[in-house]
């Protein structure tokens, strides 16, 4: 669902960014996660990963999301097999944000696909997707913004924020985020 347009909206002097069927849509989405799945214990998974699909999220079914995190539009989300969203974390959804295969966002990380044109007298809403890799790890109270396509195993450390585009099996850190180091894997014994 795309924003409205600010001129004919009148968002610059308070009023709505999407139709009244989105939010109306998005209303009863937060009533029944806070009532079904905020409270539940962390074991609970599966239940709270069936509530995004009933919303028309993609969520595989080994995925795992906790009840404090917030999806703010379920269509927009789609989740990857053994992915992994922590506890209060926040997907901003306005536009895609897909979590690839094995990816980790932790604990307090904030996706936004969502910004505004500050040259719009309007202050046009903009929405643009985001992409977080295979493997990938946003690391605790990290901020990916609108756009941002994180590459396959890159890490995003704690509380970095990434404005662009991270590079694959690269480790970033800091606001706004600057390589740091390539990822190398050590393999298992």
């Amino acid at each position: 669902m795309k924003p409205l347009d600010a001129k004919t909206s009148g968002a610059a002097e308070g009023g709505p960014s999407f139709s009244l069927g989105n939010r109306t849509y998005r209303a009863l989405w937060s009533i029944t996660w806070v009532l079904l799945a905020s409270w539940t214990p962390p074991p609970l998974h599966r239940w709270r990963c069936a509530l995004l699909r009933l919303f028309g999220s993609a969520i595989a079914p080994t995925a795992r999301i906790y009840g404090s995190a917030r999806v703010w539009y379920p269509p927009n989300f789609k989740l990857g097999d053994y992915a992994c969203v922590g506890p209060r974390v926040t997907i901003y959804c306005m536009e895609d944000i897909t979590v690839g295969d094995h990816a980790v966002v932790s604990q307090g990380a904030h996706l936004c696909a969502g910004t505004h044109d500050i040259e719009d007298s309007c202050f046009q809403l903009l929405a643009r997707p985001i992409f977080i890799g295979a493997r990938a790890w946003i690391a605790a109270e990290a901020f990916v913004g609108p756009g941002v396509t994180v590459g396959r195993g890159a890490v995003l450390g704690a509380r970095g924020c990434a404005f662009r585009d991270l590079d694959p099996w690269t480790v970033y850190g800091g606001n706004p985020a600057c390589k740091l180091k390539s990822r190398i894997l050590r393999v298992s014994p």
